[in-house]
């Protein structure tokens, strides 16, 4: 079966566990903090903390900026929930704002038409694994005084204007995804980079259920000072992906070639194309998608998936939009209130891509894919 993604491991990856297996830490170790380091040296960051996935990872980096109930975020309605979910979990409203539809990013001109005195912060998403326009963003928050929280799921060695993203220039916070189908894996887990100090031990002390140890008082005292959570990550995982962002370059560089070799492949074929990479970017391609007009096909979306299902290719599709799944719908959210975003949806789908991807199975789905629309 040829997926839309899974992960790449090695006997390096699994030795790399077996040997924290075999240490006398599974959890709150040494491989923690290492792993924490070496990702905030990798993006340019001062500050890296990890935790148990990308999700905890939004609602930590939320959470540590104090956002009151009733105050606003603005994100893509073009993501996985969670986006938008981190926001609820700290009782804040979700705003959203509409995409460019050559690229699936936000667009920074409906950022600001939405922007009201109760907006605290942008989340821009890196779509695919492109940057967003964050010297854009970052001029329109710096402007309204608001916070920014990259969600960098899909980004992990990405580049904008020669920056990693993770490197905080354009932002207060990063989160990223360390899920199996993303550029490098922990299983599950995420991270957050920061530059900020303040920031920093915030996130530290709310992965650990708000506890602050006092060897001070006693050598078994601790406090919990504010209304944690469990969101660490195990050592095992962190051994896991401290072999892996070993080899990220190596896993960047097979994506590009791939999407490079769909890009040739589907040149000039009619009623589709890939989305555009701007020129001050250079991204990592977590994913690879394809827009196709279907309207002017005689085969529906719907049939396309379950008849390449047949030839052992399974796609997905990223993303329903969030605004218009039942939970969002019942905060007053409706379809058509972005149409672009619905639009993209209605004619995405997303290819096959990872490493162990052959050239000759790229050429599979591209000539199964042109051969069922004709």
């Amino acid at each position: 079966m040829i997926t839309y993604g899974k992960q790449t491991i090695n006997q390096t990856d699994r030795n790399a566990v077996i040997e924290a297996l075999n240490s006398d830490f599974l959890t709150t170790g040494p491989k923690i903090k290492e792993f924490e380091d070496r990702i905030a040296k990798y993006v340019g960051a001062k500050y890296a903390v990890v935790v148990s996935n990308g999700t905890a990872a939004l609602h930590l980096a939320v959470l540590s900026l104090g956002l009151k109930p009733g105050e606003i975020g603005i994100t893509t309605p073009l993501t996985f929930v969670a986006s938008a979910n981190c926001l609820r979990y700290v009782q804040a409203e979700v705003q959203f704002a509409d995409i460019e539809a050559e690229t699936g990013l936000i667009d920074p001109i409906e950022i600001e038409k939405k922007i009201k005195p109760e907006t605290k912060v942008l989340i821009p998403v890196h779509y695919a694994g492109q940057s967003c326009d964050m010297e854009t963003i970052s001029t329109i928050a710096k402007k309204h005084n608001l916070y920014v929280i990259e969600d960098a799921a899909h980004a992990i060695g990405s580049k904008y204007k020669g920056s990693l993203v993770g490197s905080c220039k354009y932002s207060d916070l990063c989160t990223f995804s360390f899920h199996p189908v993303k550029t490098i894996t922990t299983g599950e887990g995420g991270a957050i980079t920061t530059n900020n100090p303040d920031l920093y031990k915030k996130l530290l002390l709310l992965r650990t259920h708000g506890i602050a140890q006092r060897p001070d008082i006693n050598p078994w005292f601790y406090e919990m000072t504010e209304l944690g959570y469990n969101y660490r990550m195990p050592d095992i995982l962190a051994a896991l992906g401290i072999s892996q962002l070993r080899r990220i370059n190596e896993f960047i560089n097979i994506r590009r070639k791939i999407v490079h070799e769909y890009s040739k492949l589907f040149a000039g074929f009619p009623n589709m194309k890939l989305l555009v990479e701007k020129n001050y970017n250079q991204s990592a391609f977590h994913l690879c998608p394809l827009l196709i007009n279907f309207k002017f096909l005689k085969i529906e979306k719907k049939d396309l998936f379950e008849k390449l299902k047949e030839q052992d290719i399974n796609l997905q599709v990223h993303y329903i939009p969030v605004h218009l799944h039942p939970y969002y719908k019942q905060h007053g959210f409706k379809v058509g209130d972005y149409p672009r975003a619905e639009e993209f949806y209605s004619q995405e789908i997303s290819l096959p891509l990872y490493p162990t991807l052959s050239m000759q199975q790229v050429n599979f789905v591209v000539e199964t894919i042109k051969n069922l629309i004709k």
